[in-house]
């Protein structure tokens, strides 16, 4: 992994500041510490902070092909390399490093961005064509590593971080009004909106073309949703058979390094499954790492402790007390750039933390399981309702919303307001966010809390109205499964779970997070298994437990989810951090930001501080609402702080005329 950074001037030549692309370089040290390079002539400069991974001793960047026509600055893996390097040296292509970066390089110089859909991996790259002064930008399919970019006038930025484009004085640090209202209602921005103005992403599966003549966004992939007339009809056996192929397959070729491969452990499904399928298949050792939580809610060392002893894994503990997940906090932020409305990610820094310190790069980890196989409540909480929808006042349909969350048949009252709330707008089935609705139009009520400003500002928009817009032309004829799972991959994979969960908070520490759940190939075919296999009654995940059983304990294979959280109120509002988060939020500060209703949050903390239990939507908010101010503190008062004496190893200059 690493970090790239880029700026460009469109139509003129001009002098390209070479500190500025220090600074933005400075700002990525953490993502790349190893090696660094600069490329600059007369109209861009391209840099590169890299994580040597693969091609340890000749993979420096940037690289260039055999005329010195293409220049490459490259952020990921494509796993599959070698056999693409084999086909174009089959093709008179020549090499001069063992990296897959220079293989993505001569693939373009081959192919054009047709090059993309030959990729296996997780990547963000630059490519400059000197010759027709064409930047191209592209990044994976499903959005594990991110790329940002501003344009203002005739110049371009572009960049790992947002931090990175922020080096500019000519970009104006300021939050929009849209990506806010998007994060209060879907917990991050959609596609290629960000918390910032004039500061965009590149969404997923797509790639970019600028020029002088503009700047031109391509969708080359999406997410491999098929029609029932499309749809494998195997049995069970021969698609439980084909999926442990594929999946231990991307295993192998996530296991594909110079450096030693750990894994993330949590105790659950997913992560079991893979430690287990490298242990079992792959006869490789593995050190694992996983994390531990103060409260019993939140914790799973017990599950974690009997896959420790089961595989007789090196395993190391992570304690994330509630202090230090506040105290935390405010850095976490800092790499993840955008609000947020949990603190799970904290742990999982804390996690990458250790993993560092331990001397490793790489891991393993079990994200995207569920969104590939149908493991989340909400796709669970489709089914019940649009079957509860058939006969609304069906006492017996109705309970079957505690078969999903066993805990509330033990309190009548708490019963009958998860049925309330569940039942809201049953006969609404026909809406393309049916599956979602709910939950979307709960965390809205965030909203409330926004500025009389901010609310003026947003009082013609709706991103709901966004969605429904955007939709695919064949998504009415999907099954309520694909419905509801091409909504919360397309709202919540990129720009949530593999950001602030994932590569924001892995690379905070230099250490590259590998997926094999997401690998294309086995993607595809889920995408082409009917939904009944995925969750069977509501049994979630039923294909991939058939896949796992035997090679787990049967108590790993059966236990009742539990999503992975972390405490807020208690992280927030303890003893160590509860001053600071008073000062965010005391009235001076909200009407400094003014971004918040600096009458309705004062007493909504009175509240907090005065409640035994709070509610999860109030965990939410007092985590919005800090982190907001924790933001426009750090990010709109202040710029992110920079390594200004950064010099990278390795500088080419390539311009060629004096400029004043």
């Amino acid at each position: 992994m690493c970090g790239i950074v880029g700026f460009y001037r469109l139509h003129k030549e001009k002098e390209i500041s070479v500190d500025l692309l220090k600074r933005m370089m400075g700002t990525l040290h953490h993502r790349g510490p190893d090696e660094s390079g600069l490329y600059v002539d007369n109209q861009i400069g391209l840099g590169q902070t890299r994580l040597s991974i693969i091609d340890l001793s000749t993979g420096s960047q940037p690289i260039h092909n055999e005329d010195s026509t293409l220049w490459i600055i490259y952020n990921g893996e494509v796993f599959n390399y070698p056999e693409l390097r084999q086909q174009l040296e089959e093709q008179g292509h020549r090499f001069y490093t063992n990296s897959d970066t220079e293989v993505i390089l001569h693939a373009y110089e081959q192919m054009g961005p047709q090059c993309l859909a030959e990729f296996n991996g997780q990547f963000a790259f630059a490519i400059w064509n000197t010759k027709s002064k064409e930047l191209f930008l592209a990044r994976d399919r499903v959005g594990i590593r991110p790329l940002y970019y501003a344009q203002q006038a005739d110049s371009f930025w572009f960049a790992s971080e947002i931090k990175a484009i922020f080096q500019s004085s000519d970009i104006s640090r300021e939050f929009d009004p849209m990506g806010l209202d998007q994060i209060f209602t879907f917990w991050s921005p959609l596609k290629n909106r960000t918390a910032f103005r004039h500061i965009s992403q590149l969404p997923p599966g797509h790639y970019l073309k600028v020029t002088a003549n503009g700047i031109k966004t391509t969708k080359y992939w999406d997410l491999p949703i098929y029609a029932r007339s499309e749809q494998y009809d195997l049995s069970p056996e021969v698609i439980s058979d084909r999926i442990q192929e594929l999946l231990t397959s991307a295993i192998r070729l996530r296991l594909r390094a110079d450096v030693p491969v750990g894994g993330y452990l949590s105790g659950g499904l997913d992560s079991s499954g893979i430690i287990s399928l490298v242990f079992n298949h792959l006869k490789r050792p593995i050190h694992t790492y996983g994390i531990r939580f103060e409260n019993d809610e939140f914790d799973e060392g017990i599950h974690q402790r009997e896959m420790v002893s089961f595989l007789n894994t090196k395993h190391t503990e992570v304690q994330a007390t509630n202090s230090l997940i506040g105290e935390m906090f405010s850095r976490v932020l800092g790499h993840c750039e955008t609000p947020l409305l949990r603190t799970a990610p904290v742990p999982l820094y804390l996690l990458s933390r250790e993993v560092q310190s331990a001397g490793q790069k790489v891991v393993l980890t079990g994200e995207g399981a569920d969104e590939v196989f149908g493991g989340y409540n909400i796709f669970r909480e489709a089914k019940v309702r649009r079957f509860w929808a058939g006969q609304p006042g069906s006492m017996r349909r109705s309970d079957l919303i505690s078969e999903l969350y066993p805990y509330l048949s033990k309190n009548p009252r708490l019963k009958r307001s998860w049925q309330d709330f569940f039942g809201q707008g049953l006969d609404q089935y026909q809406d393309p966010l049916y599956s979602h609705m709910i939950r979307w139009t709960n965390t809205a009520k965030l909203k409330k809390f926004f500025s009389n400003d901010l609310q003026a500002a947003l009082q013609d928009y709706n991103s709901l109205d966004q969605i429904r817009q955007e939709m695919p032309p064949s998504y009415k004829t999907w099954d309520y499964f694909s419905r509801s799972q091409y909504l919360e991959m397309s709202t919540f994979l990129s720009q949530y779970l593999l950001s602030s969960q994932g590569d924001r908070v892995a690379m905070a520490h230099s250490v590259e997070i590998r997926l094999p759940y997401l690998d294309p190939n086995l993607m595809d075919f889920m995408g082409r298994i009917p939904a009944k296999w995925k969750i069977w009654g509501i049994d979630e995940k039923h294909i991939l437990k058939k896949v796992l059983r035997p090679w787990l304990p049967s108590t790993i294979v059966n236990r009742n989810k539990k999503p992975y959280r972390a405490p807020i109120n208690q992280s927030l509002f303890n003893e160590q951090t509860r001053e600071h988060s008073l000062d965010l939020l005391s009235e001076q500060a909200l009407r400094k930001a003014g971004l918040f209703d600096h009458t309705k949050v004062p007493l909504f903390v009175k509240k907090l501080l005065e409640k035994d239990q709070v509610s999860e939507l109030d965990n939410m908010a007092l985590a919005g609402i800090i982190s907001t101010q924790i933001l426009h503190r750090d990010f709109v008062e202040n710029i992110p702080s920079a390594k200004i004496e950064f010099t990278p190893k390795t500088i080419i200059d390539q311009r060629t005329i004096c400029m004043n």
